[in-house]
Formats: C-alpha cells, sequence, structure tokens
C-alpha cells in the first residue's frame, strides 16, 4: 500500500509489520523531500514515525483521541489523517499548519504551538468521557523536554489521584527539547534508558532462555511479559517514580520497533486507571545528518537533502536581531560577572549559546520552565545580580503571574528580553508576538522598549543592565536587522522614557515604535511622492511614554499616526490616544496594528500584506483617510 491511499488511520488496521514499515519509510522520504524544499521542523517528526504507525495501528480514530504535545512532531500523524497529498503546503499560505489545528482536521483534537499541555488537555478529555458515560480511549503523547515543565507535572500528579479514569501517556523520550534537556528529570531518565541491566536484559534475555531445556520453546508467546517483570526484578528503580505518582509504568522500549511497539500498546490499552508508556526513539531517524546533530536539525530552511547543508544566499543579510543580542550580550557579561543570562529550553534560539560557550558560568538554562526563569530571576535580583531573561514574546505569556507578582509587586530590576516580538511567520497563530505591549504596559514598575533597529538593540541591552530602579522589558523581532553599522563595545545608554525625531514634516505626525520605524520612515517617502511632508518619530518607550516629546508635535500639526507591529487593543497606538486624551489634544488618530484577529501561517510579508500593513497600503490610508484630493494637492502647491 502506497500512503498517498491512506485517507483515515484506520486503514492501517490489519497490516503486516512489513507493511508498516514500508509505510514508515515513505513518511521519512515524504517528510525529508518537504522540509528540504521549504523548511520546517525536521528532527522531532522523524523520530516518532514508528511510534505514530503502531499507536494508531492500536486505537479506532473515529472515537478515540490523541493528543501530541507541542505539535511540530506530529508530521507523520498529518500524512496518516488525510494531508499527505497537500504534505507539499506545509507552513505555507492556506496551507497545511506546522501546528496542530482542530479546525485543520478531526483528528487534531487538540491544537498546541507551547509545550507540556497535551497530559492536561488528554486528562480533561477523560474526566469529560466518563461524565457523559462513554469508553473511547484518550491518548497523550509528550516529550522529555516537555516533561519538564510544571503544567506537565501537575498533570501527572493530578492524573496518578484518579485510579478509575483511564489515560495513557505515552513519554516519547529522545534526550531533546530542541537543545539537550537539563534538571533532574532528564538525568532520571537517563538513568532508566542508559541503565546495563535494562540493556542486558534487552539485548540478551530471549536468546538465554532459548537454551533452557523444555523451555525455550514454549515461552515465545509470553516472552515479552516475561522480559518486563524480570527487568523489573533486576532493576527495581526503573519506573518507580512514575508508579509511586499513580500510573502503571510500561518501558523503556525501542521506539523504531514497531512489532514491540504494538505489543506494548496493546498491553497497555488493557490497564485500568493512568498508564505511561516510557518510549526511548532518536530524534531525527533515519536521516543521519539529522541523528549526528540533533540540536541543528530540529527545524531547517530549505536544504540540500545529499549535504544537509542549507541553500547558499544570493546576497549578503544582516545578523539577526537574536545574533546581535547575543553578541553583545556576552561582551557586556565578559566585563560585568554579576550579568547572567536566563533561558528557558531555548538557547539556540535566543542566541544564548554564545554566552553558554564563552561564560558558561553566567548562563543557566532552566528547561521548560517560564514560570521558573522568572522568579529564579527575581530572587537573583534580590541578591545583587543582573538577570537577563531572554524568553520569546510567546512563551512570556506563560509566566504572567510571575512578571506580575514576583517582580512588579517588588520592583525588581530584572530585565526582560522578549525575541520574536511581533509577525513571526511560518509557525503561526500559536507563535505570534503580538500581546507583549499590552500585556505588559498595564503593570507597574515595569519599563518597556523596543528598537528601530539592531545598532538601537546593542544600546537598550545597555540601557536595561543599567536600569536599577525597576523591572524593564525590550522586545525585538524575528530575522534579519535592517542592515545599519553595529558597533564591538562603547555603546551609550538611552535616556528612559525619550523619543527621537527622524524626519521633520509639517503635515502629519507618524509616530514609530520598535520594528516598524523603518516602515514609517518609508510611508513618509511616499507620502511625500503625493505632496504630503510627515515628521517621523521613534518613540523608543511604549512605557514611559516621551509625551514632553509627542503632545506638543500633535497639537501643531493636527494629525497623528501610531505604527506597530502588535495587537491595536492596548497596545502602542493605544497608549498614544490614551495619553493625547488626557491631555486634552483633541486631534485625529490614525493607528496601524494588528486588529483583534488571529494571525494564521504564512511569510510575514504575506501577513503584513493581509493585514495592510505594507509600507504602500498604509501610505494609500493615510491619504485617504486624512488627505482629500483637494487637500493633498493644496498640500503639494
Amino acid at each position: 500500500m502506497h500512503i498517498s491511499e491512506i485517507t483515515h488511520p484506520n486503514q492501517l488496521h490489519g497490516l503486516s509489520v512489513r507493511q508498516l514499515e514500508n509505510i514508515a519509510r515513505q513518511i521519512r522520504e515524504k517528510h525529508l523531500e518537504t522540509i528540504a524544499t521549504s523548511g520546517g521542523h525536521l528532527g522531532p517528526g522523524l523520530g516518532v514515525v514508528e511510534l505514530t504507525i503502531a499507536l494508531y495501528q492500536t486505537l479506532d480514530l473515529d472515537r478515540d483521541k490523541v493528543l501530541w504535545d507541542v505539535g511540530h512532531q506530529a508530521y507523520p500523524h498529518k500524512m496518516l489523517t488525510g494531508r499527505y497529498n497537500r504534505f507539499h503546503t506545509l507552513r505555507q499560505k492556506d496551507g497545511v499548519a506546522g501546528y496542530l489545528k482542530r479546525c485543520e482536521s478531526k483528528f487534531d483534537h487538540f491544537g498546541a504551538g507551547h509545550a507540556s499541555t497535551s497530559i492536561s488537555a488528554g486528562l480533561g478529555m477523560a474526566l469529560a468521557r466518563d461524565a457523559q458515560g462513554d469508553d473511547y480511549k484518550v491518548v497523550s503523547i509528550i516529550g522529555d523536554g516537555a516533561l519538564t515543565g510544571g503544567m506537565a507535572l501537575e498533570a501527572i500528579n493530578h492524573a496518578g489521584h484518579l485510579p478509575n479514569t483511564n489515560l495513557m501517556v505515552i513519554l516519547n523520550d529522545n534526550e531533546m527539547s530542541i537543545s539537550p534537556n537539563v534538571g533532574a528529570i532528564s538525568r532520571y531518565l537517563n538513568k532508566v534508558r542508559l541503565s546495563p541491566p535494562v540493556q542486558f536484559l534487552s539485548d540478551n534475555l530471549e536468546e538465554q532462555f532459548k537454551h533452557l531445556p523444555f523451555l525455550g520453546e514454549t515461552l515465545s508467546p509470553d516472552m515479552d511479559r516475561l522480559k518486563e517483570s524480570m527487568k523489573r526484578l533486576a532493576v527495581p528503580k526503573v519506573g518507580a517514580v512514575i508508579e509511586e505518582l499513580g500510573f502503571k509504568y510500561f518501558g523503556p522500549i525501542d521506539g523504531h520497533n514497531i512489532e514491540e511497539l504494538i505489543s506494548t500498546f496493546k498491553q497497555a490499552h488493557q490497564v485500568h486507571g493512568p498508564v505511561l508508556v516510557h518510549v526511548a526513539t532518536v530524534k531525527g531517524k533515519g536521516y543521519e545528518i539529522a541523528e549526528k546533530d540533533q540540536v541543528g536539525y530540529h527545524a531547517q530552511k530549505p536544504f540540500d537533502l545529499k549535504t544537509g547543508k542549507a541553500y547558499p544566499s544570493n546576497k549578503p543579510t544582516p545578523p539577526s536581531y537574536s545574533q546581535v543580542f547575543a553578541h553583545t550580550l556576552t561582551k557586556l557579561a565578559e566585563n560585568n560577572p554579576k550579568i547572567v543570562g536566563i533561558t528557558a529550553a531555548m538557547a539556540t534560539g535566543t542566541g544564548l549559546d554564545k554566552l553558554q560557550k564563552k561564560l558558561p558560568k553566567q548562563y543557566i538554562d532552566v528547561g521548560i520552565a517560564e514560570q521558573h526563569a522568572v522568579t529564579l530571576a527575581a530572587g537573583m535580583a534580590c541578591e545583587g545580580m543582573r538577570p537577563v531573561t531572554a524568553i520569546y514574546s510567546t512563551f512570556l505569556q506563560r509566566a504572567y503571574d510571575q512578571v506580575v507578582h514576583d517582580v512588579c509587586i517588588q520592583n525588581l530590576p530584572v530585565f526582560f528580553c522578549l525575541d520574536r516580538a511581533g509577525i513571526v511567520g511560518a509557525d503561526g497563530p500559536t507563535h505570534q508576538g503580538m500581546y507583549d505591549i499590552a500585556y505588559m504596559r498595564c503593570l507597574p514598575n515595569l519599563t518597556i522598549m523596543a528598537p528601530k533597529d539592531e545598532a538601537e538593540l546593542q544600546r537598550m541591552l545597555v540601557t536595561g543592565i543599567n536600569h536599577t530602579d525597576g523591572p524593564i522589558a525590550m522586545r525585538y523581532p524575528r530575522g534579519n536587522g535592517i542592515g545599519v553599522p553595529l558597533m564591538e563595545d562603547g555603546w551609550e545608554p538611552l535616556e528612559i522614557g525619550k523619543g527621537e525625531i527622524l524626519r521633520n514634516g509639517d503635515d502629519v505626525l507618524l509616530l514609530g515604535y520598535g520594528s516598524m520605524v523603518n516602515s514609517a520612515m518609508q510611508v513618509a517617502e511616499m507620502l511625500s511622492e503625493h505632496g504630503v511632508e510627515a515628521t517621523v518619530v521613534n518613540a523608543r518607550f511604549v512605557k514611559p511614554l516621551d509625551t514632553e516629546l509627542i503632545l506638543p508635535l500633535a497639537q501643531r500639526l493636527g494629525k497623528v499616526v501610531t505604527l506597530e507591529e502588535g495587537c491595536l487593543m492596548g497596545g502602542f497606538g493605544s497608549a498614544v490616544t490614551e495619553a493625547l486624551a488626557e491631555n486634552n489634544v483633541l486631534v485625529p488618530v490614525k493607528r496601524f496594528g494588528v486588529p483583534d484577529i488571529l494571525v494564521d501561517h504564512a511569510k510575514p510579508d504575506e501577513s503584513k500584506a493581509d493585514l495592510g500593513l505594507s509600507s504602500s497600503q498604509m501610505t494609500e490610508q493615510i491619504l485617504s483617510g486624512f488627505f482629500s484630493q483637494k487637500e493633498a494637492s493644496a498640500v503639494s502647491s
């Protein structure tokens, strides 16, 4: 059978192991071909091909529910649930999403882009099932990296307290999140996975029993059960922690042996109450280059399958904001031992792996535990350290209470550096950094800033580290800078709450914030071609807002435009209109930003065009909204 014929996962029922292995090979081929062409998450999905196939052969997917934690490892799931023939559109506008989406398929039972959610959601479905008198199976798949998240541990604690609630948890253990895992849980799983008695028994037990007189030929049907019992006898601590928490434990089993997986899943389905199946997998399985570099091949831009190398760019590009951030922070930390960079399992994404390599004692990775990262930083700040907490905008949402309760209320000098703020592209709604301006602007004691370019980011880093009067946050976008010259050292801090005028004009005031300042300058040039001259201000700070600069300009020019790459509700434009109203500067205001909608996966420029945020679109809206044809002509004369 060719996988293109599979439109429903129940078609796996009754297929032989050899047929399933052939489907696994086809999935890997399609997976690699697609990611090599369009980019996306590579290693996670390759590691769960056999796990997915074996699990789905043991379930009735017309009734049973499967929940994939995070979702970027669910590409095989997508191919087996009717999306194989559209899989080439992965992460493209109007194509197959890179994560699970309930609206995309009836088999995507729970959407997620953030880690550690699957056990909580699965337990919720299991309790709903029991309350409604149904009996379908619920399976939550979670990686060992996601297991470091507190939410997952809270869910395990709850589920273990419900001995009559059937729930299967599959621990996909590949020793990785994006980077290698950290912490006591990871260390414990390593001991389980690498225990010599387990390895010996797994490899040799069956062979040894074959040589026992009178027994060798009769034990085969029960060999799996016997092997499991002997492993428990030889290594009594295997799974002990999980079983003490109320789960029946199976494993660790080979995550690439379809026959063993099917057998184990069938046994686990018979267990009454919560059960955990520990499956050892290899991230990037089947593509040797990815197996050898599991961090680098977690996700990839388009690349050459033969060499594994990304296709070279036709023109040189400026460094990314993340690279500039990491380089500058490392330079500053070399001269200030109180600076400590903190990441929540995103060392490579935030660039803090550079700090780790250069100054390992000034680097901390807490695992997928954003709440802990923020309060850890608060504790360090209490004792005079300068914690720099680098977390994606979308992930800091997970630690909102800690930002409020542990940092802002106590007015502690924690520096939040929010990477991937704004439109992020192909990852879609779960990863868009839309809300940080709004959710942080309302918090007392917090200073908030955003650089117009990569050089200003360097100055803001110095500003944030020097700011000891309370917490401060800096947001910056995904992707490359705009190509301005950078300095190696000698960065001057900015004055808190002060913006700058970049261009003077007498007809309209354009107030840009962060990544939209460059767009404001482009809009100003386009308006000039129509005879409209704009003053452009780089606000720099949304809190405190530079009202001493903005209010007189707004009063004099009489027309105000705000530009931001974030949600309009409660954002930068809201801050400006509030300030104008409170000071009785009653002038018309046009706000550009993201309206009250979810931004789906697409290239950033495509998303901006859909939102009316391209420079040409904003120019047209300003002209039509503020300048009639007659007025525009008068201005030009």
